[in-house]
């Protein structure tokens, strides 16, 4: 058993494992997210670290659980298998906490938190290195912090931007471990159909809106003060996202 290890260790943001928990720095709105853990726990959702309070540090603390994440993640979409696993996990979330309402006041990030009729907690941050897998199987999904009341769409979109990718060929092969440009329209679809869409019609305009949602929520939170949206926007990287944005805009052919 390991008694410690520092899972992630930056200025603001330093996350530890203690045994077989790990303890994460607090946010405001972290009790909104305690009580979506306590939710999945609740229903039997498996794949959701369980809250177990809060140590004298002040720091969340959760269950660990073990597997791959991170930057290890990104090949495990490459392949069909993990892609389908990927999006039946995302189907299989949402079913957990279709029509559940959080009763805490604390709000979300950047978002005061009313639902709209076909809202649900979306993840908000459902990408590749978020899930702990285990080969190409996902057994759990990781940083809760940016949860909020989206319609599920916007967790498909958020999954397709980086598993299609939205990005160019460059980036697809020195970065996300595509062996060659990937077949954006064939996994866009691939992806969708895994989740249980029955048609993609206006999707790739649901991932622009995603984009654009995401990127002012960033730029929202470091107008706030919160971190590490402060440090992005001072090296200039909320600068890079939005013109990622404007290439997928550009170059949407490669998703239709």
């Amino acid at each position: 058993m390991v008694d410690h290890q520092v899972l992630q260790d930056e200025p603001h943001r330093q996350v530890v494992r203690i045994g077989d928990t790990v303890r994460r720095p607090m946010h405001p709105w972290s009790p909104t997210i305690h009580e979506v853990l306590r939710h999945l726990e609740d229903v039997g959702f498996p794949h959701a670290p369980r809250f177990l309070g809060i140590d004298s540090d002040g720091r969340e603390v959760l269950t660990y659980i073990d597997g791959e994440s991170g930057g290890a993640a990104w090949a495990k979409v490459v392949e069909d298998a993990g892609l389908v696993a990927m999006a039946h996990l995302l189907r299989d979330y949402h079913d957990a906490v279709r029509g559940f309402r959080p009763t805490a006041g604390s709000g979300w990030a950047a978002c005061a938190g009313s639902f709209d009729t076909d809202d649900l907690v979306c993840h908000g941050d459902f990408g590749p290195w978020n899930l702990v897998w285990r080969g190409y199987q996902p057994v759990g999904i990781l940083d809760w912090d940016y949860a909020w009341p989206a319609p599920p769409i916007h967790d498909v979109a958020y999954a397709l931007e980086y598993v299609t990718p939205f990005r160019d060929d460059r980036v697809c092969v020195e970065s996300l471990r595509h062996p060659a440009p990937p077949e954006r329209l064939r996994r866009l679809e691939r992806f969708a159909a895994a989740y249980g869409l029955t048609t993609t019609i206006g999707l790739v305009d649901e991932v622009f809106a995603q984009q654009h949602q995401v990127w002012l929520r960033a730029r929202q939170l470091a107008a706030e003060g919160r971190q590490p949206q402060v440090t992005w926007q001072e090296a200039g990287v909320l600068d890079e996202v939005a013109e990622r944005i404007r290439w997928s805009r550009a170059n949407r052919r490669l998703f239709e």
